[in-house]
């Protein structure tokens, strides 16, 4: 059994170590988390950089990678409480963006100013009790290699971004996305995807839809007539 399950089964412990580790109704780590504990369990870079005025709200059993050569741009808030938070290679994080683990993204991706990504939902079914007091639920979301992200938009829990994808400034993501796709609006939609065959990014319709999605589950495995 891991520390993370060991804790996780012992609700008194449980307590306790969150009580060591942050005060009570924050979620902002103690001082000597921030310093002398959690350098020695997350792994930054070489050549990455997290800007001073960032806040990482990070605790030492769960994961927070920042790969090489990738910037968190100031203003930028990382919570990994309820579930890790791995960044790739050479990415960009903007100003002023939340992510709010579990997420992942691949090497290579953009994300612009003041996007919102967040792998955890509130509970909110039982009417006799405060919202912010129900058990939360998690679901990933993946943003694979090389995908750009736009200004203000907001990536909900469990959604996949295919690679190569593009997700519109202001749009409202629920849904996977599949790669080289380009999606925008509230709830995004699908608006253009790179169509293999003839090379082009080109705007989407029914039965075109259709064909270019089957292409993709090789991965552009599809050959030119």
């Amino acid at each position: 059994m891991s520390i993370e399950e060991k804790i996780q089964s012992n609700p008194r412990f449980k307590n306790f170590v969150i009580h060591l580790l942050m005060s009570e109704g924050s979620a902002r780590p103690r001082w000597w988390v921030r310093n002398f504990l959690n350098p020695f369990f997350h792994k930054k870079g070489k050549r990455a950089i997290i800007r001073r005025r960032s806040r990482i709200d990070v605790i030492p059993f769960r994961k927070f990678i920042v790969g090489e050569k990738s910037i968190v741009e100031d203003f930028t808030c990382i919570n990994n409480g309820m579930g890790d938070i791995i960044i790739g290679k050479n990415c960009m994080v903007g100003i002023g963006s939340v992510l709010t683990g579990p997420v992942t993204l691949g090497n290579n991706v953009i994300l612009a100013q003041h996007v919102g990504i967040s792998g955890l939902n509130h509970g909110y079914t039982d009417i006799h009790m405060p919202i912010r007091d129900q058990k939360c639920t998690v679901a990933e979301v993946i943003i694979e290699d090389d995908s750009w992200i736009g200004t203000n938009a907001v990536i909900t829990s469990g959604v996949t971004i295919g690679k190569h994808s593009i997700v519109a400034g202001g749009s409202v993501v629920t849904k996977n996305v599949p790669p080289y796709t380009i999606v925008a609006g509230n709830p995004a939609k699908i608006i253009k995807q790179y169509n293999p065959q003839t090379e082009e990014w080109e705007r989407t319709d029914g039965l075109k839809n259709e064909f270019i999605n089957i292409a993709y589950k090789n991965d552009l495995g599809a050959t030119k007539p």
